[in-house]
């Protein structure tokens, strides 16, 4: 085992090496406000959270085609300007829905697997092993998605960097608050040390307590939640049976001036709804 070395510095880059490392692109810079960062951090921790191997930039990019693609085939269709414009809005946001999906699917994956992984843990600590040997061996068996990320910081721990510092990111990295505590378990004992075992024991009991109460909660309001959603997609329903009955209809809407001011200011409230009723829902479900 390499001894941990607290001088530990970043590897300087040099033109021979260039190829080897891909280069770690965000949008974000972290040297400014407003909502532009905002929006770009927002991009870049949803491409991290989500665990989809690709670049943000990429990503956007494939957004932009999907947009076209949608926004192209509904306006050879119906060859109308606004109906195109409302479609290629959804097609961008097609890819940026995948990526929320991904995420969360993957934050409940890892909350499922972290009381097991704890606990194989706490029983590698029990057999005599060190933290560090402890921690490799369980990164190594435990699968994908919690596997990969427990695996990136084994690797950091084979480099000589101290287990405190290896998972002090885990959190970051995917997202799921939890993780602070089981980062900062493993930092305290690595400074002072204590009953690591009963903590790593105590921590999953925590974990499995705290993923039953989140289950009872979504049971208890379902039909709240349900009903948000419903209030969301019923404007969009009526919209298109309108349309369908009617395929004048927009065209008659938008020749008057309330016309347009009340499509416009529907339209404003629709969104703003939505943002509303997605963050009280991401609330209510976080772990």
């Amino acid at each position: 085992m390499i001894a941990p070395n607290n001088n530990l510095s970043t590897l300087e880059r040099l033109p021979e090496f260039a190829g080897l490392l891909r280069e770690d692109t965000q949008f974000a810079r972290g040297d400014s406000t407003g909502v532009g960062e905002s929006v770009n951090g927002w991009f870049d921790e949803l491409m991290i959270h989500s665990g989809i191997r690709t670049s943000p930039s990429l990503w956007l990019g494939l957004c932009v085609l999907s947009a076209l693609a949608v926004g192209g085939t509904i306006f050879i269709v119906t060859e109308r300007p606004f109906v195109t414009s409302m479609a290629a809005a959804i097609g961008l946001l097609i890819p940026i829905i995948h990526a929320m999906y991904s995420r969360t699917r993957r934050q409940k994956l890892i909350m499922d697997q972290l009381p097991g992984m704890s606990e194989e843990l706490a029983r590698c600590a029990r057999s005599g092993r060190n933290l560090e040997h402890s921690f490799m061996l369980v990164a190594a068996d435990t699968p994908a998605p919690l596997g990969d990320e427990l695996r990136i910081s084994a690797r950091r721990i084979e480099m000589g960097i101290d287990v405190g510092r290896a998972v002090k990111d885990l959190a970051a990295r995917t997202g799921v608050s939890t993780l602070t505590m089981f980062s900062s378990a493993l930092a305290v004992h690595q400074d002072t040390g204590g009953d690591l075992i009963s903590v790593l024991e105590r921590l999953a009991m925590a974990v499995r307590d705290r993923l039953h109460f989140v289950s009872r909660q979504r049971a208890a309001t379902i039909a709240s939640r349900l009903g948000a959603i419903m209030m969301v997609i019923i404007p969009v329903l009526v919209m298109g049976f309108y349309l369908f009955r009617d395929p004048a209809y927009l065209n008659t809407l938008l020749n008057s001036y309330w016309g347009r001011l009340s499509l416009g200011l529907g339209v404003f409230l629709q969104v703003i709804g939505c943002l509303l009723v997605f963050r009280i829902l991401k609330r209510s479900s976080r772990f």
